[in-house]
């Protein structure tokens, strides 16, 4: 039986609570007490190992010295994310009275689990989910709505002790008609939901689930039903009479067959954040009439973690190596930085190091390895301590108050960062050197030159990958303007620091367009979707949409077509070319832009390799192996690492390869002549680098682009935090990799939206500086704006608007800057007319993408704000009018908890 790889759906959002473990005890100060026969004693009284007791005694002179008080000490945090693996387990069979069959799902991983869930009924048509009867819900259960039933998974009573197994067992009654149950599973704690390859887990009960005799009945057999799940349970269904496993024998005729029991387990990965930290004490203490500086180390990271260290005698900061003696297990990198390996502790996880550093020296600069691949710095720059108590005590910017200090303190930083890395710039351009030399200027050959160009690729990928926590931010201005500790991309463009190359076309299309997603989750199952859309373009006109975003468009393994396969095949359940080229003709003729929704982070492969890992693509575009990331454990890539996060349900394409890269180019730009497509909505754009997307945006130039960067907000306790700056600050990092030249989804104001609505906590809408929270606030123009999608609404409903409350949504997002989005099943139900209204106005005003915003309340159960002096509006039940002086202003609509007025 092979195994099914379990990962979250990227498609979906995702809320992460933090993790909360036990904290690491702070560490205590460290005092030294000497005397001609010194006793030194760690923190919490932890006699010394014997390593680090041979450190002391080397170092030399120790019995003359005499120490004063510790006069710095501090404690650095390191927090770092971790994948662990473990397993879901989906098991089947009989109570112990033998009567009754039970379901129980399963996890080892800790958390706080739910099993989101529900249940397929013989005769349903076109509707997946039901909740199920009331004699299957176990205890403690939540209903959704009426489609579904949340269950908290509980602590197995079979673990044993130490084991973290948590499970939930379902009864499955014969008399019900169930054909299926379906489920996700959540993690209550990070908010990940996991899926199958993007889709709902199906365990089908339709062959088994009649009579007390297990007489099939069904109207579906397995060979008819697409669910993730039927392989396993097929082979684990028995004829009584002992026929073979034949599709006739599982069809809808099938009378005797029953189950005997099955037992699956699936892999599961999710990341947990840990959270460690050193602390650094310096005492000085004096030998004969020298001064000497004792610094102590020590830290609760695990395993072999080494000190890599230098000291500078200035406030440049320049890595220098000082004199002999050094501590044991301690060797010189290149010149430039000494390396000492920490010794464990004894009794105490973790380990420490004892370095003595004389007087002529002003600071210690240092930084942590804890393996071959992780480093750790101070906020991306090197640990810095003053070796002097009139020195600063911070270790990052330094506290110079005079003017223009913050253009000095990032000079410095780059000085010290050029030093440190020297030699990883010149191990590369040894590389390259060394790839050249091999052939003459005048015979190198082209695979040489592609082995240069390829190299110099992967490790700017890598580069990116390893240092994009650290890449400058547009909440601390990358270029420090006179007088400004804050520059925003809306306004650094405006004031020249930032710029784009005129020649590349940006994100916003005129900048009044409004977007309406032109399908849901639903939508394939028709087979003519595009027909249907077709019929409804003129309306769309009417309604005042100048884009609609289409569905994938290619033959895809998942039928929604967020799978794809053949790229140039475009016959897919929404429908063949022709009728492709048709819709886009006839929104062209009502004067609308049609974005195609282009899948570039993963394809599914046509064929196995020889271990039988589907990894080689067939159709147009024939790649093997080397097009597949080699950090994905699931699919045997022979490219280079990922640039960005892996969606593990299918092979990740490997960027970074040229030959990728241009028949991607190609494909979009056949994709533009051909059917003629105005633009993309780009798919989870987390999985690779935006510089890359760039590439593909200056090859087929489309008139508009936006990417789902979908990234999970920040919670404590379950609780939304008030500041998102760190979310809306990865979203604002990709559109900025992209040089701007696309734009992203605003996941950070939908996420405060729901908070905002379901707690009534208006006061969430204005940050700490009164701008939008949002992507909105920071790059309007990039920013575009929704309240749901396919993935968050429709019939998945896995991060739903608050229900009843979705005009509020809109009266926000329709009547402040940004790009907004208009879900499909919202125009086609009782919104429409109001939000027909809320377009009319937007555009008789001229509100725009970068339209100016004034937030006159922001408070627990109102939200005001007035946009280009032309509109004010407010949402909640709080009062809010308009000022009254010399602008008047008139009531234009209102509804449930919002009100829109228009200047006179």
């Amino acid at each position: 039986m092979s195994t099914i790889a379990l990962e979250p759906l990227f498609h979906l959002p995702r809320r992460e609570t933090p993790i909360h473990r036990s904290k690491p005890n702070k560490f205590k100060p460290f005092f030294l007490t000497c005397s001609s026969n010194p006793t030194f004693r760690q923190p919490h009284h932890t006699p010394l190992s014997p390593a680090l007791a041979a450190s002391v005694t080397e170092t030399p002179n120790l019995h003359s010295l005499q120490c004063s008080h510790t006069f710095f000490t501090k404690t650095f945090p390191i927090n770092q994310t971790q994948t662990v693996e473990g397993k879901i387990i989906v098991i089947i069979d009989r109570e112990k009275d033998l009567k009754d069959w039970v379901l129980r799902v399963g996890c080892n991983l800790p958390g706080k689990w739910i099993l989101h869930w529900g249940v397929t009924h013989v005769d349903d048509v076109g509707r997946e989910w039901d909740q199920p009867p009331r004699d299957m819900i176990p205890p403690g259960s939540v209903p959704i709505k009426d489609y579904a039933i949340q269950t908290p998974l509980k602590k197995s009573s079979l673990s044993a002790e130490g084991d973290t197994f948590h499970e939930v067992r379902i009864d499955l009654k014969p008399n019900n008609e169930i054909s299926a149950i379906n489920f996700v599973l959540k993690d209550e704690e990070t908010g990940a939901w996991y899926h199958h390859k993007g889709r709902d887990f199906k365990v089908p009960l339709v062959n088994y689930l009649k009579t007390d005799t297990n007489i099939t009945v069904s109207k579906r057999g397995f060979n008819l039903w697409p669910g993730n799940l039927w392989q396993i349970s097929n082979m684990l269904l028995k004829s009584k009479a002992g026929q073979d496993d034949s599709s006739e024998s599982r069809g809808p005729k099938q009378k005797n067959s029953q189950l005997e029991g099955f037992y699956a387990e699936m892999p599961i990965t999710k990341k947990v954040s840990i959270n460690n930290s050193i602390n650094v004490s310096v005492k000085k203490c004096f030998e004969s009439e020298a001064v000497k500086n004792l610094l102590y180390f020590e830290t609760d990271l695990p395993g072999d973690v080494i000190l890599h260290w230098g000291v500078c005698r200035d406030n440049s900061r320049k890595w220098e190596v000082p004199p002999a003696p050094h501590p044991p297990e301690t060797g010189a990198f290149k010149d430039r930085a000494l390396r000492t390996q920490l010794q464990p502790r004894d009794s105490v996880k973790g380990s420490s190091a004892l370095i003595t550093i004389g007087e002529e020296y002003s600071g210690f600069l240092f930084a942590l390895k804890q393996n071959e691949t992780t480093w750790f710095k101070y906020m991306g720059s090197d640990f810095y301590i003053p070796l002097s108590s009139s020195s600063s005590l911070h270790s990052g910017k330094r506290e110079d108050k005079s003017k223009g200090s913050e253009v000095t303190e990032i000079a410095s930083q780059e000085t010290s960062f050029s030093s440190f890395n020297g030699g990883i710039i010149n191990e590369i351009r040894n590389l390259v050197m060394d790839i050249y030399s091999k052939n003459s200027p005048k015979t190198i050959s082209k695979k040489a030159q592609e082995s240069i160009l390829q190299e110099i690729e992967r490790l700017a990928a890598e580069a990116f990958n390893i240092f994009r926590s650290s890449i400058p931010t547009f909440s601390e201005a990358t270029t420090v303007a006179p007088e400004a500790t804050t520059v925003e991309p809306e306004a650094a463009m405006e004031s020249g620091i930032l710029t784009l190359d005129p020649e590349i076309r940006s994100a916003t299309g005129t900048g009044y367009e409004i977007l309406c997603q032109g399908f849901n989750w639903e939508s394939h199952k028709s087979g003519r979707w595009y027909m249907e859309l077709k019929e409804k373009a003129s309306e769309l006109a009417s309604l005042g949409f100048t884009m609609v975003w289409l569905p994938p468009p290619t033959e895809s393994v998942s039928p929604e077509g967020y799978m794809p396969k053949d790229l140039y095949n475009l016959n897919s359940r929404y429908g063949n070319i022709d009728e492709l080229k048709d819709l886009v003709k006839s929104l062209h003729e009502v004067g609308i832009k049609a974005l195609g929704d282009a899948v570039l982070n993963h394809r599914c492969a046509h064929y196995q390799n020889q271990n039988g890992i589907w990894n080689i693509f067939g159709g147009r575009l024939n790649w093997d192996d080397h097009a597949v990331v080699a950090d994905d454990p699931h699919f045997q890539g022979r490219g280079n690492k990922s640039s960005g996060d892996n969606f593990h349900a299918a092979p990740n394409i490997d960027h970074s390869q040229e030959f990728v890269r241009k028949d991607l180019k190609e494909w979009l730009c056949w994709l533009r002549k051909e059917i003629g497509y105005d633009g993309w909505r780009l798919d989870f754009v987390r999985g690779f680098w935006g510089g890359y997307v760039k590439d593909y945006l200056d090859a087929s130039e489309p008139y508009f682009t936006v990417g789902e960067y979908w990234d999970s907000l920040s919670y404590t306790y379950g609780v939304m935090d008030y500041n998102q700056d760190a979310h809306r600050q990865r979203i604002i990092d990709w559109i900025s990799a992209t040089n701007g030249t696309a734009g992203a989804f605003d996941v950070t104001t939908k996420g405060i939206l729901h908070s905002v609505l379901e707690r009534c906590e208006y006061w969430r809408l204005s940050d700490q500086k009164g701008k939008p929270p949002g992507v909105v606030g920071w790059w309007p123009s990039r920013a575009v704006t929704f309240i749901e999608n396919h993935d968050t609404g429709s019939t998945q409903g896995h991060w739903r608007f608050p229900g009843g409350k979705e005009m509020q949504g809109y009266a926000y997002i329709l009547t402040h800057p940004g790009t907004p989005s208009v879900f499909f099943d919202h125009i086609s139900s009782r919104y429409k007319t109001e939000i027909a209204t809320l377009i009319s106005l937007r555009k008789r005003n001229k509100i725009h993408c970068s339209s100016t915003i004034q937030i006159s309340k922001a408070e627990r159960d109102v939200y005001a704000a007035i946009i280009d002096e032309k509109i004010a509006m407010k949402i909640g039940p709080g009062h809010f009018e308009p000022p009254s002086g010399s602008q008047k202003w008139s009531l234009a609509i209102e509804g449930r908890d919002y009100k829109i007025w228009e200047a006179s």
